[in-house]
């Protein structure tokens, strides 16, 4: 794909060619290479609040957020402030420190379903976990997932996957022996016919149904009334857990994730992004009789050298007592309500089909009628409009994920000033498509 710019991006195009020579596609994750989208990815210098600034000084408003944890707003001065406290003390025990026991309390209080929870480095270390855990528990081997759901490139999920693999158009991906993925089953998302289906194709043999109960990893898609509930019902029926995957929603769509927000509680969930506070974290939590089978307390084992390192747990902890704070969510919905509606709006009157939609500070559209309820639908989206949308966002200092499969994200530093700024360069875009 051609592309032009009339970004100055010298100093990003010199550091990016240097990087293919050093790292795989020039990246340390697929994502970030722009093949999507055409052109090359600006390098970021620093980031503040809403913003982002790259290597040719270049000045954006950010609605990726560092994939969710900047819910705060990046670089939060009280964020950084309890961080330059605790480093002093070291940044890394590799042994027990109080700071987990405050964070792990905090959590607890929040997410319904989470009696006990465990911290480890990633979202997909945690799901990893998670679905050695659910296995262990109900000794039945095989899993459900969605298509287009993303759980990390831990191999058993590496089926009919979101996020990076969605946007480059992979394949399962090499390297996954068939061994590894026999016992990964999938569905389309909200289709609940479709799941009941596997339960009776594999009778006993299903340990869990793992999913994000709002899709962020397809692009943004909700789930249809009655979906989640079908599912609490179904699992509860055979015997199997059911998972919520909250990396993304968790703390994001409300303090106490999609389970709070759609009054479904799960067995088990997986965390990570905005518990970290903008730091490498992730945890899994659910039931006590379930989590008391992992070691030291039982014999599935799970460990990690820098989990519940003090740096990651002071940021989240920190991170959760100013997401706390009285009209914190009635902010993040508002502001991303004004932005998602008046971006359909904006597409719409340029006689574009979209659709899309949001909740509190996490949003998404595509550039087709819709409505999009799975991953089929959402691969009907015109991909080539929304790079070149993509490109020329960036040229009038938007940043948006550069994937049409990734939902995007505000925070409490976005103001009515940045909407309006971003809904007017859409405008300009959208007329010249």
């Amino acid at each position: 794909m051609t592309t032009t710019t009339t970004l100055k991006t010298t100093k990003s195009e010199e550091i990016f060619a240097a990087a293919q020579n050093l790292m795989p596609g020039g990246v340390n994750s697929p994502v970030r290479a722009f093949k999507s989208v055409g052109g090359q990815p600006i390098v970021f210098d620093r980031v503040k609040g809403a913003y982002i600034w790259d290597v040719d000084n270049n000045q954006y408003i950010d609605y990726v957020g560092t994939w969710g944890p900047a819910i705060c707003g990046h670089a939060h001065p009280e964020v950084l402030s309890a961080l330059k406290d605790v480093l002093e003390k070291g940044t890394s025990f590799g042994a027990p420190c109080y700071l987990e026991n405050v964070l792990a309390e905090m959590v607890i209080n929040a997410v319904p379903s989470i009696e006990m929870v465990r911290f480890v480095n990633s979202g997909t270390e945690a799901c990893m976990a998670v679905l050695r855990l659910i296995r262990a528990f109900t000794g039945r081997d095989k899993v459900i997932k969605f298509e287009g759901c993303y759980h990390g490139h831990a191999d058993m999920f590496l089926v009919k996957a979101g996020s990076g693999v969605a946007t480059l158009g992979l394949p399962d991906s090499p390297g996954v022996p068939k061994s590894t993925t026999a016992n990964t089953l999938t569905a389309p998302f909200n289709d609940l016919e479709a799941v009941k289906a596997l339960f009776a194709e594999h009778p006993d043999q299903i340990s869990g149904v793992i999913l994000e109960p709002v899709v962020g990893n397809a692009g943004f898609i909700p789930p249809d009334a009655g979906f989640l509930e079908g599912l609490r019902v179904i699992t509860q029926e055979h015997g199997a857990l059911l998972v919520f995957d909250e990396v993304m929603t968790g703390f994001r769509i409300a303090y106490g994730g999609a389970q709070e927000k759609f009054g479904i509680t799960p067995d088990l969930t997986t965390l990570g992004k905005i518990i970290g506070g903008g730091l490498p974290v992730g945890a899994y939590g659910g039931r006590k009789e379930i989590m008391e089978m992992v070691a030291p307390a039982g014999p599935m084992y799970q460990a990690g050298t820098l989990s519940g390192n003090p740096l990651a747990m002071t940021a989240g902890i920190k991170t959760l007592e100013l997401l706390q704070r009285p009209g914190t969510y009635e902010q993040l919905d508002r502001v991303t309500q004004k932005l998602a509606q008046g971006m359909i709006q904006v597409a719409k009157e340029a006689g574009h089909a979209a659709c899309g939609g949001f909740i509190s500070a996490m949003f998404g559209f595509f550039f087709t009628e819709g409505p999009v309820h799975n991953y089929e639908d959402a691969k009907k989206s015109d991909l080539a409009k929304f790079a070149r949308f993509h490109r020329g966002m960036l040229e009038r200092g938007v940043y948006l994920a550069p994937s049409q499969f990734e939902a995007g994200f505000t925070s409490l530093a976005h103001t009515d000033e940045d909407i309006d700024r971003t809904l007017a360069a859409a405008r300009e875009v959208m007329s010249s498509l």
